[in-house]
């Protein structure tokens, strides 16, 4: 085996040494300009640039980099990888407006990003450009403003909320011996029924309905989904940018479960696509799900064929499953150690409650639209937990022309360049002093207390320009509903000692989960 790898690691440091050459030897005039200084140990090495440094913080790389942004007066790091790889990385709400929004078109997600993701999402809407990406977006924006959609979207939560959440954690409760469960495990399985009800109306069971034995539905598709999601991510963290290529031309290792993995989620959606195919065609059946409208949409790209369906659909799946399920274990972990907040929901909550009672109407489980709506400091709570733990914490796009950011920056053509919500969340010079605490009053209005919005382009967690997040609403109405109703009745109590280990996927989650105990709720 040592005879294999040996040559092919010697050829991968040639090319390393090629690139690296090619990109010194023919360095254009924005690369001439350019100076970059680095503070006392973020210096790069010859040819192998930061890898030292990226090496000895793998295992905390998130906070590296936003130490390393923190040291710059522009907030904007410029990062070396070996083989002459090149690229910006900032936390300065000047730049992201730059890119995301005043020249959006120089600064698409580019070929080596679409390549990473390619087999899993294929031409997707995240995962697209120019015009393929703006004909989805067209499609996808006139359905995601529909009032039909935002109210079917909230009929699966609130099933999959009273039907199956609430009457597990009420079991965990009940239980009365103190048995932990992983509640970040719990909330994926809930999103992931919950985005698949919206996405093509299937439901996968991956939480037993109430009063069911406990043994859930046949998981094969969610665990092919889940292991497709984790292993393409793993392609973003390889220390020689690459080396993934080498591994699925030999079909092994962690390539080879992902060509599994994705086989068969993909037989799964063409199945799904199939017969929702044959029902429209034989009943006319319309139904509000975000497969079906898409193929009753005019556009004859999802009308006649079933690969761009599938690319759309496994899209929204993924952005569904990965981004409230994490905005939430992390909110829950927040939440354990300010029982000031706990007691604020609470209080408001108690509030809307009283308000439907005085109305003469009491006897609806949950909360309606107008009711979360009304509910100012839980969105104020969420969106600070999202401040300083968003769900995506890095996103990275490709520079087409040479370019100089607003704060000085020179970007050549082919760079990388990537914004870092997680570090912009722990930046003073946007936050204040005390931008590293988690306080929701920063959101509200202190004339009257209601949600204050900042500028998407210093909390990014929605993204923001042309590419702002179409789900944001949705989300807010399934982490809110959840919120809420937790809260009113139950205690999620974790160890005051635990410190969650991060883990970088396509969204930020933790290394161990997050074990937690359910009570019954204490008058607090």
């Amino acid at each position: 085996m040592a005879d294999f790898w040996l040559p092919l690691l010697l050829a991968v440091s040639a090319v390393w040494v090629l690139r690296a050459w090619r990109a010194r030897r023919f360095g254009n005039k924005a690369r001439k300009a350019a100076t970059y200084t680095y503070p006392p140990g973020l210096e790069p090495y010859p040819l192998i640039g930061h890898l030292p440094q990226f090496l000895a913080n793998r295992h905390r790389v998130l906070d590296w980099m936003t130490e390393a942004l923190e040291r710059q007066p522009t907030a904007t790091f410029v990062l070396r990888r070996p083989g002459g790889v090149r690229g910006a990385i900032t936390a300065n709400p000047a730049n992201m407006e730059h890119f995301l929004r005043a020249s959006f078109d120089n600064y698409p997600k580019g070929p080596k990003f679409a390549s990473l993701l390619h087999d899993f999402l294929g031409r997707g809407i995240f995962n697209a450009d120019g015009e393929a990406w703006r004909a989805q977006r067209k499609v996808a924006s006139h359905e995601f403003n529909t009032r039909s959609l935002r109210a079917f979207v909230a009929r699966c939560v609130h099933s999959e909320l009273h039907g199956r959440l609430l009457p597990l954690l009420r079991r965990a409760a009940a239980s009365g011996a103190g048995a932990r469960l992983d509640l970040q495990d719990v909330l994926e399985r809930f999103a992931f029924d919950n985005i698949c009800r919206v996405a093509f109306d299937h439901d996968p069971r991956q939480l037993p309905d109430d009063g069911d034995d406990g043994t859930a539905a046949d998981g094969s598709f969610a665990d092919a989904f889940r292991d497709a999601a984790n292993l393409s991510a793993g392609r973003f963290r390889y220390a020689v940018p690459g080396f993934w290529k080498i591994k699925k031309a030999l079909n092994v290792g962690s390539e080879r479960r992902l060509r599994e993995s994705i086989a068969m989620v993909h037989d799964f959606a063409d199945g799904i696509i199939q017969s929702r195919r044959e029902e429209m065609l034989r009943d006319g059946f319309e139904k509000h799900d975000l497969l079906s409208r898409f193929m009753a949409s005019q556009d004859a790209t999802y009308s006649e064929s079933e690969v761009p369906l599938r690319d759309v659909v496994i899209s929204f799946l993924l952005a569904g499953r990965e981004t409230t399920s994490s905005a939430l274990t992390w909110f829950f972990w927040l939440l354990s150690s300010r029982p000031d907040v706990r007691r604020r929901i609470r209080d408001e909550v108690a509030a809307v409650r009283a308000r439907r009672a005085q109305g003469g109407v009491d006897t609806i489980v949950g909360f309606d639209l107008d009711e979360l709506r009304e509910m100012h400091y839980v969105h104020a709570a969420i969106t600070e937990s999202m401040r300083l733990y968003p769900p995506v914490p890095v996103n990275s796009l490709r520079a087409e022309t040479d370019d100089v950011l607003p704060d000085g920056t020179a970007v050549q053509a082919g760079w990388f360049v990537a914004y870092n919500s997680y570090g912009m969340g722990r930046m003073e010079s946007v936050w204040g002093r005390d931008a590293r605490e988690f306080r929701p009053e920063r959101w509200l209005s202190p004339a009257d207390g209601t949600f204050r919005p900042d500028s998407p382009f210093r909390y990014v967690a929605f993204h923001a320009g042309p590419r702002v997040c179409l789900g944001k609403e949705m989300a807010y109405i399934q982490m809110k509903s959840i919120v809420a109703c937790v809260l009113e009745e139950l205690d999620v109590a974790v160890d005051g000692a635990y410190r969650p280990r991060q883990v970088a996927s396509l969204t930020l989650r933790m290394a161990d989960g997050l074990p937690v105990t359910v009570k019954p709720r204490r008058n607090c």
